[in-house]
């Protein structure tokens, strides 16, 4: 299996179509499905489903929000996914963003703080009965120091979302050598800048709203004018690069020069329908998913 892999909200399609396209994705060669979660399906339930009716394509949780689930939980889940599996389950934990812990009751509090925590206890827990014989790769989502650096001491690596390839260097002088790196790309498959930049906004419209990804950012050399306004061409054309194969193609690439291990794909259907609030498409953008798979 290649190291490439997609993430993908899965809410726009019923169960069997979710099962086919998982099983499609893993025909064409990729490595990882990442589930994200948000108020849509549960994410560690779709990703036991898929991976019974799957037998190569690893599933991750992309991003479980720590907010949603105790460590208990989360070790147990990760037993248990990669036990069932055969080792295909890789746990990704996050903080996510106040807007979407607070309205779930919780009291959003400082990230790495909370990150660090979370991960010492789910480290902590001792698993009753079966254990898996290939431990669930914990991931860890950050994009500031502090919950890179969480990283760097207590995970297996990191999740990296809408970020340059320059914080992909970044962060692989911070956690060294061995450790992982998942990198997240989306990707508009167009050649005509005016239109990729019209999708691409309508698609990030939510991110540019987080306080968050403003900071991370402004370390990459971004200022307030560049995510105003939707996002100036320069921040847009990075985040969401856009062009014909060989153009997308040399992007992925760029990541793994840059330090990744991994990349997973989030390509920004040109039709999907962006409702303000919402962070995710939900169409599966079958022509760049064959036209980027691993050969």
């Amino acid at each position: 299996m290649s190291r490439l892999g997609l993430l993908q909200f899965t809410e726009g399609v019923d169960g069997r179509t979710l099962t086919e396209h998982a099983q499609k994705l893993e025909a064409l060669g990729y490595d990882t499905l990442w589930l994200p979660e948000v108020f849509g399906r549960e994410p560690a339930a779709a990703c036991g489903w898929l991976l019974a009716r799957t037998s190569r394509l690893r599933l991750g949780s992309g991003i479980f929000n720590v907010y949603a689930r105790d460590p208990h939980a989360a070790a147990q889940i990760g037993n248990t996914l990669s036990e069932l599996s055969g080792g295909r389950f890789t746990l990704g934990l996050g903080v996510s963003h106040p807007v979407l812990v607070e309205p779930r009751g919780h009291r959003f509090e400082p990230p790495a703080r909370k990150m660090r925590a979370y991960v010492n206890a789910v480290r902590a827990v001792q698993i009753d009965g079966c254990q898996a014989p290939v431990r669930a790769p914990l991931i860890l989502a950050g994009h500031g120091p502090k919950l890179m650096q969480v990283a760097a001491d207590l995970a297996d690596g990191l999740f990296l979302y809408l970020q340059p390839v320059e914080q992909i260097a970044h962060a692989r002088q911070l956690l060294g050598p061995d450790k992982e790196i998942h990198a997240v790309v989306r990707t508009v498959r167009s050649t005509v800048a005016s239109e990729a930049r019209r999708v691409a906004r309508a698609a990030l419209g939510f991110y540019m709203q987080l306080p968050a990804y403003h900071r991370a950012w402004q370390t990459a050399g971004f200022t307030e004018a560049d995510y105003a306004n939707g996002g100036s061409d320069r921040l847009i054309d990075t985040v969401a690069p856009w062009g014909d194969e060989t153009r997308l193609r040399a992007v992925v690439q760029s990541y793994f020069d840059a330090g990744a291990t991994h990349v997973s794909l989030y390509p920004i259907h040109p039709d999907d329908d962006y409702q303000p609030g919402k962070a995710g498409g939900l169409l599966w953008d079958w022509p760049t998913l064959e036209m980027l798979a691993p050969r």
